[in-house]
């Protein structure tokens, strides 16, 4: 049990990071979070080695994302006006920079919240695809094992989330004008 315990430890904060890049929502995140490992140590004994611990974490906390996006789906209230939480516990922490004045903080800060709401503003397809390989670093294999698709469909997934990813960015930089180079 002590083992388990290490392991989730370990996994809990990226297993959470993940679904709530997914589900949009701190509470169905914690759901699936603690649906993960439940179900992860009511099955253990169906692990079987053939992957990585961490990424039959992942296809576990996957699924149980995606099926809170389904019952939302079938509720039919689905709350489009909640704020996505953006507050210094959910911004990888770093050693702060000596020289980094607030301005510059500030400007770093608010430029992580303009990427991560156009992360979230992607269709959930598309959302997972992007976090798995580009944030969680997946390889193109695993993402296409994990979600049960083709590699051809991950790979054309992927592209369509970072062509509207670019998009949305364009025309933000572009309304912002002048100033928005002051993020780069």
């Amino acid at each position: 049990m002590s083992a388990f315990s290490d392991l989730v430890t370990h996994y809990d904060r990226r297993i959470f990071r993940m679904a709530k890049q997914i589900t949009q929502n701190d509470d169905d995140a914690e759901d699936v979070l603690q649906e993960t490992f439940l179900k992860a140590y009511s099955h253990l004994d169906d692990f079987q080695g053939n992957s990585k611990f961490y990424t039959w974490l992942v296809r576990i906390a996957v699924n149980e994302a995606l099926m809170k996006l389904r019952k939302r789906r079938s509720d039919k209230t689905v709350p489009l006006d909640e704020p996505i939480d953006t507050g210094e516990d959910e911004v990888v922490r770093e050693i702060a920079v000596w020289d980094e004045n607030p301005e510059q903080q500030y400007s770093r800060e608010e430029l992580g919240a303009l990427l991560d709401e156009a992360i979230q503003s992607l269709k959930p397809a598309y959302r997972t695809v992007f976090i798995l390989r580009d944030i969680e670093e997946m390889s193109i294999e695993e993402t296409a094992d994990l979600l049960k698709l083709s590699i051809s469909a991950v790979k054309s997934r992927l592209l369509r989330a970072r062509l509207q990813l670019r998009e949305k960015l364009t025309r933000l930089f572009k309304r912002k004008g002048d100033d928005a180079f002051a993020y780069l």
